[in-house]
């Protein structure tokens, strides 16, 4: 018999292990919880860390990009002024969520809540078996935030969940139902620094009733030594119109996916994301995206900046259902590479068993134009001034879509701080 032989364990995935059993009397949950936990560490003992072998992987090799762990110790963090003035935070320190008052029309619920009386149990299934980020988080989400807007409301102020970690490690964990005809802005914030290396992950889950209209926005800001894993599952029902904004500033090594289930005719997703990639880190964007009914809409829209010996990655996936007639799906990814030692790969992937719909993709890499260098150039303006200035139009005409101005204007700001410190 021809037995292949399992490969030793890395040293991150004996720290997993280690972290797992030390942490396991700490993390709430009942028994049907800590079933569920002991299970999902398990399979990541027994299956190891993904590989390029593994197709949703091929581009993140996760066995050897994550070569540390950090303890699961916790260092001084604390809550952060929110991006936008007035804004409902919903904080998570270091793994831990906080009592808040929710407005009317807003049920708020801290996620230990659920762990804790076992209604968590169902919810910590991974997607699949490779599903690493869903195993991880399940095995060790600690904390985090479950709430429902009630049908007809309309909230003014944004919702900022934020999560803010100085080292050490954090697993948090987002439930959002939005009933029917009910309208917020969320911002998904996460905040690292460069005092320690920090190990996080974080599950999203999104469900929107009919008519719902939802803007997320994931703005991860995590250290330059900080290792993020983050998840964004959503499903829309008909007349949904979710926007995912995706800003990635941050980071050595980042994993941010996306998978979207619309299930509801004419329901409409739109996803920007910028990415802003220096250094030696590693950045991927994974998107899976099903259209399962006749008339729905989608467009996705991807802008990275690649400098020094930075690494991108963006995969995106759409699938259409042989149901899912007059499905308008177009997607696009463009790199600006400023460096000769930086990467970006892209694989966008159409799937459609539909006959009468309206599908595209493509990608570009291109360097700055020198006539428009030379142009801002001959009129006083530094190389250094000029090449930030290029930058920032490639990548604020998709943060110009956000439809609140103090936003917009602070995400621009974080992009011209951005530039001003790695370009």
């Amino acid at each position: 018999m021809n037995m292949q032989t399992k490969p030793p364990r890395t040293a991150a995935e004996q720290a997993l292990v280690d972290s797992f059993a030390r942490k396991l009397g700490d993390l709430p949950g009942d028994a049907q919880v800590t079933t569920a936990r002991d299970a999902l560490l398990h399979d990541i003992a027994e299956d190891g860390l993904p590989t390029r072998r593994i197709e949703s992987w091929h581009y993140t090799d996760l066995r050897n990009l994550l070569r540390e762990v950090p303890a699961p110790g916790r260092n001084a963090a604390s809550e952060a002024a929110p991006l936008v003035r007035g804004s409902l935070v919903l904080p998570v320190i270091q793994g831990q969520g906080a009592e808040k008052s929710a407005p009317d029309g807003m049920d708020l619920t801290p996620f230990i809540d659920l762990l804790v009386s076992g209604e968590a149990a169902k919810m910590l299934q991974p997607r699949g078996s490779d599903d690493l980020i869903g195993r991880l988080n399940g095995a060790f989400v600690a904390d985090g935030y479950s709430f429902k807007l009630e049908a007809g409301t309309s909230l003014e102020d944004i919702v900022e969940l934020q999560s803010v970690q100085s080292g050490g490690q954090a697993h948090n964990r987002f439930l959002a139902t939005f009933e029917a005809g009910s309208k917020a802005m969320v911002v998904e914030r996460h905040l690292g620094d460069d005092a320690h290396t920090g190990l996080s992950s974080s599950v999203s889950t999104l469900e929107l009733a009919e008519g719902a209209e939802v803007t997320w926005v994931i703005v991860q800001q995590h250290g330059s030594a900080d290792q993020h894993l983050g998840q964004l599952n959503a499903r829309l029902g008909a007349d949904a119109k979710l926007r995912i904004f995706v800003i990635n500033s941050g980071g050595k090594l980042v994993r941010q996916e996306l998978h979207v289930d619309v299930r509801g005719e004419g329901a409409h997703l739109d996803l920007r994301t910028v990415n802003l990639l220096a250094g030696d880190s590693h950045t991927d964007v994974t998107l899976t995206l099903g259209h399962r009914v006749p008339h729905t809409t989608s467009s996705e829209i991807v802008r990275n900046v690649v400098l020094d010996r930075a690494r991108g990655v963006f995969q995106g996936q759409i699938r259409v259902a042989q149901e899912a007639q007059k499905t308008d799906a177009q997607m696009a990814c463009n790199t600006l590479l400023l460096t000769d030692d930086g990467e970006f790969a892209a694989k966008p992937e159409l799937e459609i068993f539909a006959d009468d719909v309206i599908c595209a993709h493509g990608a570009t890499v291109i360097d700055l134009d020198e006539d428009h260098l030379f142009y801002l150039m001959a009129r006083g303006i530094t190389e250094k001034s000029a090449r930030s200035l290029l930058v920032n139009g490639f990548v604020d005409e998709l943060i110009g879509e956000i439809e609140n101005e103090e936003l917009v204007e602070v995400l621009e700001a974080l992009v011209e701080q951005w530039l001003a410190d790695h370009a």
